[in-house]
């Protein structure tokens, strides 16, 4: 079963659920988040927006614009957040950034390979 073949209830709370651990991680205080080794913020950015629309993507292959964009509004979300919050978080623009690069990675992924994730509307 493909995933975009789950009941809407449950793509939306997978979706959700993904939503909130990002939220989570991008707005918790700093000094009870893990911090991986060898790796910089803004890669740390990338790879979580790109799992986040990917996952989207997969979820709801017909609604790649509406993932697209509501993935582009909640990075810029999340860095006034991080700014006006005083979590120890400091909002970046470059942060922004680099979520888009993730936004668009997985959409240069997905584009070319929507027929088989929704072969029914493959045009749309």
């Amino acid at each position: 079963m493909r995933p975009s073949a789950l009941p809407r209830p449950v793509r939306l709370g997978l979706y959700g659920g993904a939503v909130a651990v990002l939220l989570w991680l991008c707005l918790a205080p700093s000094e009870t988040l893990p911090q991986p080794e060898g790796l910089s913020d803004k890669w740390e950015h990338t790879i979580a927006w790109f799992v986040l629309t990917a996952s989207g993507l997969v979820l709801a292959p017909r609604r790649w614009r509406a993932i697209a964009g509501f993935a582009l509004a909640l990075g810029a979300a999340v860095e006034v957040l991080q700014a006006t919050l005083g979590f120890g978080r400091h909002g970046d623009w470059r942060d922004l950034i680099a979520d888009s690069l993730g936004v668009a990675a997985a959409l240069g992924l997905f584009l070319p390979l929507r027929r088989r994730l929704d072969p029914a509307r493959a045009g749309a």
